[in-house]
């Protein structure tokens, strides 16, 4: 493959990624689904999955849902996005502001792998997990201790 083309790839690759974000933010769910592969896995390594997590679309449309759903404000903080090859790695933040009036900036970093065909088959989080969790209001905990599944 040629520089061009590669550049191209990875330029194509943080367009998608960038539409993903924007779809997430917005709580399109539908919109959301439409950017995975059916086998596509989603994992929030800061609750020490490996390869556990979310599976497919539906699954990792579930999980999102359970934990932002209840979330007055979503918003995204954006950051520096680099990409090589088929991965797009995007530094960013987001901020949740609940009903009762916590307001939460919760740092993190976003590793997400494309396909050939520019659909995500891997979206790895990392984030220091304890900081939405000390900070989140306890009937939100309350919410996602019953679970996604």
């Amino acid at each position: 493959m040629s520089t061009d083309q590669t550049e191209n790839i990875q330029e194509r690759n943080k367009g998608i990624v960038a539409r993903y974000w924007d779809a997430l933010y917005s709580h399109d769910w539908d919109l959301v689904a439409s950017f995975f592969t059916d086998t596509a896995n989603y994992v929030d390594t800061g609750t020490g999955e490996s390869m556990g997590g979310a599976h497919g679309p539906d699954e990792i449309v579930a999980r999102l849902y359970l934990g932002l759903d209840p979330v007055q404000e979503h918003n995204h903080v954006e950051g520096t996005m680099i990409a090589e090859d088929h991965f797009v790695v995007t530094e960013h933040a987001e901020e949740w502001v609940f009903h009762t009036g916590e307001r939460i900036v919760h740092p993190f970093t976003s590793v997400m792998e494309l396909t050939d065909e520019g659909m995500i088959q891997r979206w790895w989080d990392y984030s220091n997990l304890s900081n939405l969790i000390d900070n989140a209001p306890q009937w939100w905990l309350e919410h996602i201790a019953s679970g996604w599944r």
